[in-house]
């Protein structure tokens, strides 16, 4: 158990019969009132994101997680097979359950992230960022880097991403995972 004056930005919770994490949250001393924290909680499960205040002193069910290195495989149906990195353990995990899989290339290493008392995958995080090679875009034209005008371009995981008019088919590009936004050409 823990008391919600120390919840804090990734902490887990079970409430309700539910896994929550904390994805944001705000100490508010009001002029009159008891102290107490604003919270913003995301369902492990369906990625609902819900605002919950709790009266400082509050009890609390703290969950403990585990972030391991797992490598991805292959796909298998909906499921994408992993190995763990230490054990060499195969595991299947949901696309739902999988956060940038648009994004992710075979031989990847993610983190997956557990319950440590029930071993229950609750989710898997693709890097932040991840370089890509494009395999089709409509030819750049000298001259297109004045505007700020985007165009699609497919990657090699099959994912369309906005890129500026000069880049060009075969380039390496760098990938925001949590949006699909371009970042940059990687030489």
């Amino acid at each position: 158990m823990i008391n919600a004056q120390d919840i804090k930005k990734g902490t887990c919770i079970r409430m309700d019969g539910k896994l929550y994490f904390c994805i944001d949250f705000l100490h508010v001393k009001p002029g009159k009132g008891n102290t107490f924290m604003r919270t913003k909680l995301k369902d492990v499960v369906n990625g609902y994101v819900l605002e919950r205040r709790f009266n400082i002193g509050e009890a609390l069910e703290d969950v403990r997680v585990e972030r391991r290195p797992y490598q991805y495989l292959y796909q298998e149906g909906e499921d994408y097979i992993f190995m763990n990195q230490e054990t060499f353990e195969q595991i299947p995990i949901a696309k739902g359950l999988i956060n940038g899989v648009d994004f992710m290339k075979e031989g990847e290493v993610v983190d997956v992230v557990s319950d440590a008392s029930t071993e229950t995958v609750l989710y898997a995080d693709v890097p932040t960022k991840v370089v890509l090679k494009i395999t089709y875009t409509e030819p750049g034209l000298k001259g297109d880097t004045a505007t700020n005008t985007l165009k699609p371009a497919t990657v090699e995981t099959g994912a369309t991403v906005r890129v500026p008019l000069f880049v060009n088919e075969g380039e390496m590009i760098e990938v925001d995972t949590r949006d699909g936004s371009y970042l940059g050409r990687v030489k």
